[in-house]
């Protein structure tokens, strides 16, 4: 069972999927860049041990193959993106779980106050030549409180180190935790506010998951995991911490202490900034109160840039998974798979396949999908095809398109949906508005006369597949992996 970072590590470790690096590497450029051509072979997670000025190592590219996640999640590692987002959505389909106080709680191992606060001491990189410093959170996730309800809510933030005792945060507007600092704006008063890094990896799957309003990811951790996160709640700001994180910095947000954030070479690919077209940005500041961290504390850090690196992987499951769960929650039959693809940033796009049952089925489909809690937001368009199509398998999708698709019959624009300020497609003064599409690459239901599709003799594959070796090929037998999409079903 993996509970923290540390058991996720030595999963990795123990499964063949982790490379220590030994020698120093420098936090500026250095060290994203080793970690960034890694991510391009799809190479193992990576442990830098000795980085310069510090004497904490960093862990990098967590994710960044579905292995590793289905490792995390404690499945078969040989299950495609697919096969885990709906593993995802079925525990999501049980029980959720609340955590639960705990008075074990290794993350208060060290407890640094006053002139001992130092976010400098931590090997936060610097990762590319354009960003405008060093970045303590890329793999953190931030807890806040709602004043009204109560509601602990679990988001993901870049958060750039500004000395000592500050990191700035940038939360997107309409964003859960940028509603929740709207509510303490309003009071005039400074939010209690954690950035976490480690704990359960899961926790920081969740952070960027689009939850519903009053729905706390820590309940959604609990139905992934079975079993409650260990907690404790803050005698300092009363927030609601995990126990087995790694390092968490706490204090408040302040709105009125605006600094000069950016620019991030952000998970677009492009430098982003919520304000300015350079990139940069005034955002709110934490002023950090205390850092807790355990014995000999791990950095997590993630190189965000261009697809594919763990960013986009990560988000392609649980945007996958989450918006399966939320057309199953619709009551919509037939739906056999999702997939938000990482090179669409594991956000842009969604693929969809669905078992016609009625005319007008697969249009219901792309139009739920960007109605969904999970869809609504920045899904620039819903590719739908029959359930023949692997939705993984971007052959087969071209296919469809090329056979199935008719512009005017299976295009849908819709002119109004919520975008996000961080996409470079849009102008810089109108970023939170955008059209969206819908392709319909299914062959329509109604059609009396459909179109012959060409299939092979199931019989003379599964002679092919019995005589493979004597042709004289090496490897395992494809066949029949491949004989159900080959051959026409009885």
């Amino acid at each position: 069972m993996i509970r923290d970072l540390r058991d996720f590590i030595s999963a990795c470790e123990r499964n063949g999927m982790l490379h220590r690096i030994g020698t120093e590497v420098d936090w500026r450029l250095e060290l994203s860049h080793v970690a960034k051509v890694s991510e391009e072979m799809r190479g193992p997670a990576l442990l830098f041990e000795h980085v310069r000025d510090s004497e904490i190592p960093v862990f990098t590219s967590a994710f960044t193959t579905s292995e590793r996640m289905a490792l995390c999640l404690g499945e078969d590692p040989a299950l495609p993106i697919t096969e885990l987002s709906r593993k995802w959505m079925q525990r999501l389909q049980r029980r959720w779980i609340a955590p639960e106080v705990t008075d074990d709680c290794p993350v208060m191992e060290n407890v640094l106050a006053g002139p001992d606060i130092d976010v400098t001491r931590f090997p936060a990189p610097w990762f590319y030549p354009g960003d405008g410093g060093r970045y303590f959170g890329t793999a953190v996730y931030s807890i806040c409180r709602d004043p009204d309800t109560g509601w602990t809510n679990i988001g993901t933030y870049r958060m750039q180190t500004q000395g000592k005792d500050a990191v700035s945060v940038m939360m997107l507007r309409g964003k859960h935790g940028q509603l929740i600092r709207q509510k303490y704006i309003d009071r005039k008063q400074k939010m209690p506010f954690a950035a976490v890094i480690g704990g359960d990896p899961i926790l920081f799957l969740v952070g960027s998951i689009q939850a519903g309003v009053n729905v706390s990811e820590y309940d959604i951790a609990g139905a992934l995991r079975g079993e409650p996160v260990p907690v404790f709640v803050s005698e300092l700001t009363g927030l609601t911490l995990p126990a087995r994180a790694e390092i968490i910095l706490e204090g408040y947000l302040d709105s009125d202490d605006l600094r000069s954030e950016g620019p991030l070479g952000e998970y677009t690919g492009y430098y982003s900034s919520t304000r300015s077209s350079d990139g940069k940005g005034l955002e709110p500041t934490l002023k950090v109160e205390r850092i807790l961290h355990r014995n000999d504390p791990v950095f997590w850090s993630t190189t965000v840039g261009k697809p594919v690196n763990d960013i986009h992987m990560f988000q392609s499951l649980n945007r996958s998974a989450t918006l399966w769960h939320d057309l199953e929650a619709m009551k919509i039959p037939g739906i056999r798979a999702v997939y938000v693809p990482p090179e669409s940033c594991g956000w842009f796009w969604a693929v969809i396949s669905v078992k016609q049952m009625y005319p007008g089925h697969s249009s219901q489909v792309g139009n739920a999908a960007i109605g969904t809690s999970s869809g609504h937001y920045a899904l620039k368009g819903v590719i739908v095809v029959d359930d023949d199509v692997d939705v993984e398998d971007w052959t087969q999708v071209w296919w469809a398109l090329s056979t199935r698709f008719d512009a005017r019959r299976s295009i849908q624009i819709i002119d109004r949906g919520r975008a996000t300020p961080l996409d470079p497609s849009l102008p810089r003064s109108s970023r939170y508005i955008m059209s969206r599409v819908i392709m319909d690459a299914c062959t329509p239901f109604e059609w009396e006369d459909k179109p012959i599709q060409v299939f092979m003799d199931r019989g003379t594959l599964d002679l092919v597949s019995s005589r493979w070796k004597e042709y004289g090929f090496s490897g395992a037998n494809p066949v029949s992996a491949l004989i159900d999409r080959l051959s026409e079903k009885p």
